[in-house]
């Protein structure tokens, strides 16, 4: 995987997003809701947000350099909202380019 390039940078992202969804929902989520420890949740959310709103960024802008069509490009954002999306994403759109 070259880091250099933008879509490097997406693959690389859209993991780290993958893995902020997950922790937020499988791990930091419970601790609130059972066990009332709300930091690791705050914390945690704060990544995922930040994460989520790049992603997308990128992916629209990958999308621009590479010319993808509007399909791959709405299959890439729609990636976010699932849990093991960006995953999937990343092993069956990026990894064509």
């Amino acid at each position: 995987m070259n880091f250099s390039t933008k879509l490097g940078q997406l693959r690389i992202l859209a993991i780290a997003e993958g893995i902020s969804y997950l922790l937020l929902f499988a791990l930091t989520m419970p601790l609130k809701k059972f066990y009332g420890i709300e930091w690791p949740n705050k914390l945690v959310g704060y990544a995922h947000g930040f994460l989520f709103i790049a992603y997308c960024l990128l992916v629209l802008q990958v999308g621009k350099q590479l010319k993808w069509n509007f399909k791959t490009i709405f299959l890439a954002g729609i990636a976010s909202l699932l849990p093991f999306g960006t995953f999937v994403a990343d092993a069956k759109l990026f990894k064509k380019y």
